[in-house]
């Protein structure tokens, strides 16, 4: 593929004239280049991300984003095109500009905010890099393994990688020097998926699952060579690497490793997580103000769960009604994983037929349902990876089933309209496809529009022929309240002084997932402050906007069509979805 490039510079040219000499005014190139540059540099900063998005000009390197110099190439581009974008005045561009640039603005200013924070903890049980290069190992990710090239990319990749491993370790001594840690309870679920990698024969290794399905069309020189190539690397180079690992977290780091369990336990934590609010609600929300909302939110469903408690003739409390449905036989009926990726299938066939209805607007790109790999499926919630830009890599709805035989299915019709259809897959899919979209906002992230837009399609099962089972549609509720929960916990331990196991306990007073769905939770959030809040942050303001063009539009208003201006711009702001949204109940009015 072509390479891009556009400096932003011209060169001037000085004409002489007889009696004077004129300076040309420099060129001012479209804002749409500065659009196009800053998509292709930060593809060459984040390789990975090119990966995802299915370009393969960077499958051969991942920087080492753990030194200072890397820090100080981020920042200097941030702060270049915050610069470049504010030359172009709002009255000079067209609408579809003028958006690209306010979220251009915003992306180059929390991530400058962002770069204020030291990174000590680079691995965690939930969202480190280690994982996801465990991802890509496997051969069925977003990492080609068709070629021989691509087998050759992947091994420059794994050398980049294992600098990057070495330098977690380092960064994580800094981090006990400044007693900035992760907990210790967040420390022994790292050790086993580290140890995992460390302790595997080579044959059986996950690092070398391309090794076991090499292409038939390989010549059978290049296989001797890229067997004997994958096994050096994995034996002489990785496995030391997850080995010296695993032997400094089960003693050195383990010793450091703090007993509190919110990020106020690290010095600067406040001021670390008003980031983590800003960064993953983009509101100016106070934990304070978060917290109020949450209490207000389980009281809300805590009411309309009693109904459904009713209704299906419970005798006891709703706690009891928890735990009725925590361990009912007949909503744990599998023996075999695959049967729990069947029943997603057929919730998926059931719908079919009601999506037209309520979207005029669909992805091309494939969708699949998969079971989440081994090496992290113990620590793994369900989640959805994105297809390819191009759509040739479809959308991979991922399912963790570590023990089938417990495996309860009360929410998977909710489980299914978040992660996949029409949640995330339509969002995300719809965005990369929508050609008059700049390059860099198809593939942008912001979890309170994204996560918000999923929580919020959860709603919408009944008007797509779902939810007629009672104990479904209590996983409706069920999976609304988990993300009310979540901003009474998350504030709870990080801004109110929570332990671990108050959270915990919070939440098994007030839903039906499982002790230990709940401890990894708990766990998770503790491992990303901030992130949880997202979800009913932007279901609030969609619901919100959306009653709100119910009521100002009367029988204009059209559910197709406000879900389209909803999904049709792609990732944003809250703030600029609203205004959005109210642009378009002005006009229509």
């Amino acid at each position: 593929m072509k390479k891009i490039i556009v400096f932003g510079f011209v060169l001037l040219a000085f004409v002489a004239c007889k009696n004077e000499q004129k300076t040309p005014k420099a060129e001012v190139l479209p804002i749409a280049s500065v659009f196009v540059s800053y998509h292709e540099k930060s593809l060459r900063l984040n390789p990975l991300n090119a990966t995802f998005q299915g370009d393969t000009r960077y499958n051969d390197t991942l920087p080492n984003f753990l030194t200072d110099q890397f820090e100080e190439r981020l920042s200097a581009f941030y702060s270049d095109y915050k610069s470049k974008i504010a030359q172009y005045p709002d009255s000079t561009l067209t609408e579809n500009e003028r958006l690209s640039k306010a979220i251009m603005r915003w992306e180059c200013d929390i991530n400058l905010e962002g770069l204020a924070f030291k990174e000590y903890t680079p691995i965690d049980q939930m969202w480190s890099m280690n994982l996801m290069v465990g991802q890509l190992a496997g051969g069925s990710s977003a990492q080609p393994f068709e070629t021989v090239a691509d087998y050759e990319n992947w091994l420059k990749r794994l050398e980049d990688y294992t600098e990057w491993l070495y330098a977690a370790k380092k960064r994580m001594q800094q981090g006990m020097a400044v007693e900035d840690v992760l907990p210790k309870s967040l420390i022994k679920k790292v050790i086993p998926q580290l140890a995992s990698v460390a302790d595997t024969p080579l044959e059986t290794h996950l690092f070398y699952t391309p090794i076991n399905t090499l292409p038939e069309t390989f010549s059978e020189a290049d296989k001797t060579r890229l067997t004997e190539a994958y096994g050096k690397m994995i034996m002489e180079t990785l496995i030391p690497a997850y080995k010296d690992l695993v032997d400094f977290m089960k003693t050195d780091y383990m010793e450091a490793g703090r007993e509190s369990s919110g990020i106020q336990g690290i010095p600067n934590g406040d001021a670390y997580y008003a980031h983590q609010i800003k960064l993953y609600t983009t509101t100016d929300m106070t934990a304070s103000q978060i917290h109020e909302l949450g209490l207000s939110e389980v009281a809300r469903i805590s009411a309309e769960m009693e109904k459904v408690k009713e209704q299906v003739g419970f005798q006891g409390n709703l706690k009891a009604f928890f735990d009725h449905v925590r361990v009912k036989k007949e909503l744990m009926p599998f023996t075999d994983p695959q049967q729990v990726i069947d029943n997603f299938n057929a919730i998926h066939e059931k719908m079919k037929p009601q999506v037209d209805k309520l979207f005029d607007l669909q992805p091309k790109t494939a969708f699949e349902v998969r079971r989440t790999e081994a090496f992290r499926e113990a620590s793994a919630s369900a989640e959805y990876n994105p297809g390819s830009v191009d759509g040739t890599r479809p959308g991979i709805f991922y399912v963790p089933i570590p023990d089938v035989t417990k495996y309860n299915m009360y929410s998977d019709e909710d489980l299914f309209l978040h992660e996949a259809i029409p949640g995330h897959h339509f969002q995300i899919s719809l965005a990369q496809e929508n050609e008059s979209l700049p390059k860099f906002r198809k593939t942008l992230w912001y979890s309170a529009y994204g996560e918000g837009w999923a929580l919020y399609t959860e709603s919408l099962g009944k008007e797509l022929g779902l939810y007629e089972n009672p104990y479904q549609y209590f996983g409706m509720l069920g999976a609304e309240m988990h993300r009310a929960i979540r901003l009474v916990v998350d504030t709870g331990m990080h801004a109110k002084g929570w332990t671990r196991e108050r959270a915990i306990q919070y939440s098994l007073d007030n839903e039906a997932e499982s002790e230990a769905g709940i401890t990894s939770e708990i766990e998770r959030y503790m491992a990303n402050p901030g992130q949880a809040l997202s979800y009913k942050i932007g279901q609030l303001k969609i619901r919100e906007l959306r009653a709100k063009a119910e009521k100002e539009m009367g029988d204009a208003f059209k559910i197709t069509e406000f879900h389209n201006q909803v999904l049709q711009n792609g990732s944003m702001p809250l703030a600029l979805l609203e205004s959005q949204i109210n642009d378009w109940i002005a006009q229509t009015k």
